[in-house]
């Protein structure tokens, strides 16, 4: 028999196993907790001023991902009806079938007890408290509260997103403090013009599903104004980690450059909705796919900074 023949004869019988696993990854969202977990080293280096232990860092990591996992879990199963209307998710695993809503539900319980666990007695309590917040905000206050009821959804529902800031830093220093808070901040007003660009490309596909996005019930003009208010407000609030966390030119340069693009990119959004541009010309997918880009870079300035720390005149 030759190896060809041999993996021929054996793919039929892995391949359930290979969907299962797939299946169940699919519902922790994996890009989604990569994006999350980009805001959390960064600010364990901050608030260590310098390289924080590697194994603080992988036991952080480890317990941040099984709960955002959690996390995400929930929210695929209690969305699971509206999930069947959206081209964009229509093959989600709950959708599909190829897992069940009540085996789901036990995957994100365990999911949930086990990142709790994990943090409070690897980590510090405070931590697995914050990192089990963030689960109840995205599920039951976004997932299950806000999403369909209001338009504002993402704003307040947005909070648990920005939890792994806090994370990261209480993982170091077993507090909360308030360059952490003003990172929560960065990414609580980043939220709302990251998602909803994706929402006016997926206008349509919200509107069926019955979930008022912001830009179903508003006209493109108030939806693109909105988001070039909290852009600028975002990346001012960024610049407010200067005085307060002691951060030098290689942070400032990585927040103006970075910042000022976003801004400039949400201000070309707003020129074209006023313009009444068609989804060709207005192009939404660029801000939401630059302000990704744009977390990276800020946060990769949070991490350098201290490392190779150039002091600011009247700060040093």
């Amino acid at each position: 028999m030759t190896t060809l023949e041999s993996t021929r004869e054996l793919s039929p019988a892995t391949r359930p196993w290979r969907r299962t696993v797939g299946a169940y990854v699919a519902l922790t969202k994996p890009r989604i907790i990569e994006l999350l977990l980009v805001t959390t080293v960064p600010v364990m280096f901050l608030a260590e001023r310098g390289v924080p232990s590697l194994a603080l860092i992988v036991l952080t990591l480890v317990g941040g991902s099984l709960s955002a996992g959690a996390a995400n879990t929930f929210n695929m199963v209690y969305d699971r009806d509206i999930d069947a209307k959206m081209g964009r998710t229509q093959n989600r695993p709950l959708v599909t079938g190829e897992v069940t809503p009540r085996a789901a539900l036990v995957f994100g319980l365990v999911l949930t007890a086990l990142s709790t666990a994990w943090l409070w007695l690897l980590v510090n309590p405070l931590s697995a408290m914050l990192s089990l917040a963030a689960i109840v905000l995205y599920a039951v206050g976004y997932t299950m509260i806000l999403k369909r009821r209001t338009p504002q959804n993402i704003v307040w529902g947005g909070i648990a997103g920005c939890m792994p800031t806090l994370i990261g830093w209480s993982a170091v220093t077993n507090s909360v403090g308030w360059p952490a808070i003003i990172l929560f901040l960065v990414i609580f007003f980043w939220t709302p013009p990251h998602y909803w660009p994706l929402s006016m490309k997926f206008t349509d596909d919200y509107a069926n599903a019955g979930v008022p996005m912001l830009p179903v019930v508003e006209q493109m003009t108030t939806v693109s104004r909105q988001i070039v208010a909290y852009s600028w407000v975002m990346v001012l609030t960024s610049l407010a980690l200067i005085p307060v966390a002691d951060m030098g030119w290689v942070y400032l340069g990585a927040a103006v450059v970075s910042g000022g693009l976003f801004v400039g990119e949400a201000h070309r959004l707003h020129a074209a909705a006023k313009r009444g541009a068609k989804q060709s010309v207005l192009k939404p997918m660029r801000l939401f796919h630059f302000s990704i880009t744009y977390v990276t870079l800020l946060f990769l300035g949070v991490a350098i900074d201290p490392l190779l720390h150039l002091p600011l005149p009247g700060l040093s």
